[in-house]
């Protein structure tokens, strides 16, 4: 079956539901976990909340910060599975693009994701980073609504 399962998390509800999923779904399987967030790089020109109100390095350090906490969170439900559990942190312009590429580079086998997540007003100009997975990439994808 699968052996290495990727779990993409932004840290919303309906995303720490997939992480869940996701590492029992692995405990079942006998596989190991690469939990993954995405940060996006800070633009000066945005319609981003978070960057107009920050600087670029208040900005920086925020954005690691609550990675670090999604990312910890996945790594402790694992662990309290007895689930293998690798953690990424990757920026990118595109996260759809640095799913893919980290489950490739991690040797996954499946991609785990929510149907959406928090991206604001660049989801509904943009679409769904979920439904690029699903478009873009050539292994199965799970996704949980």
């Amino acid at each position: 079956m699968f052996q290495n399962i990727l779990v993409a998390t932004d840290g919303s509800r309906l995303s720490e539901a997939a992480v869940d999923n996701a590492i029992s779904l692995a405990r079942d399987a006998g596989a190991k976990v690469t939990a993954l967030t995405v940060t996006e790089p800070f633009h000066v020109l945005t319609a981003d909340s978070k960057q107009l109100s920050d600087t670029k390095e208040v900005y920086e350090r925020h954005v690691k910060a609550e990675a670090a906490r999604f990312l910890a969170s996945a790594e402790r439900k694992a662990k309290a599975l007895g689930v293998p559990c690798r953690v990424l942190q990757v920026e990118s312009e595109h996260p759809y693009q640095a799913i893919i590429d980290a489950a490739k580079q991690s040797g996954c086998d499946l991609i785990c994701m929510a149907s959406h997540g928090r991206r604001g007003v660049s989801a509904l100009v943009l679409g769904s980073v979920t439904n690029k997975v699903l478009t873009h990439s050539s292994m199965p994808v799970l996704v949980y609504r």
